[in-house]
């Protein structure tokens, strides 16, 4: 038999496997690219504040700028590291496809109608 249809090869960037895998993945490494990017970017901000020569103009600039990513790494220390509801987890707990629909017949939707 050939079971070449039944064998995905997986890896870390996606590609194999089945979409909300292929998915999830995807998100994370945008999420961490970002991540990385905005903490490069803020240190070199610090190097500029206190290591470059820089107009004392600029230099006021630059540690505006440094007090906004603190803000911003405070952000993303919270999403890291913090509890929260993943959508994607509850997708793939629930049988769902993708479109907001259950794949899963016996599935029974917890939204509650409200009638005016």
């Amino acid at each position: 038999m050939d079971d070449r249809n039944d064998h995905h090869n997986k890896s870390l960037l996606g590609g194999g496997g089945d979409a909300l895998e292929n998915r999830k993945l995807l998100n994370f490494w945008s999420r961490f690219i970002i991540s990385v990017a905005n903490a490069i970017t803020f240190l070199i901000l610090l190097w500029l504040l206190f290591y470059a020569e820089v107009k004392e103009s600029s230099r006021d600039l630059v540690n505006i700028l440094v007090g906004t990513y603190v803000a911003v790494l405070v952000k993303i220390t919270d999403y890291w590291f913090r509890e929260k509801h993943d959508p994607e987890h509850a997708e793939a707990e629930n049988g769902g496809n993708g479109n907001g629909k259950s794949a899963n017949k016996n599935y029974k939707s917890t939204k509650k109608i409200t009638r005016n």
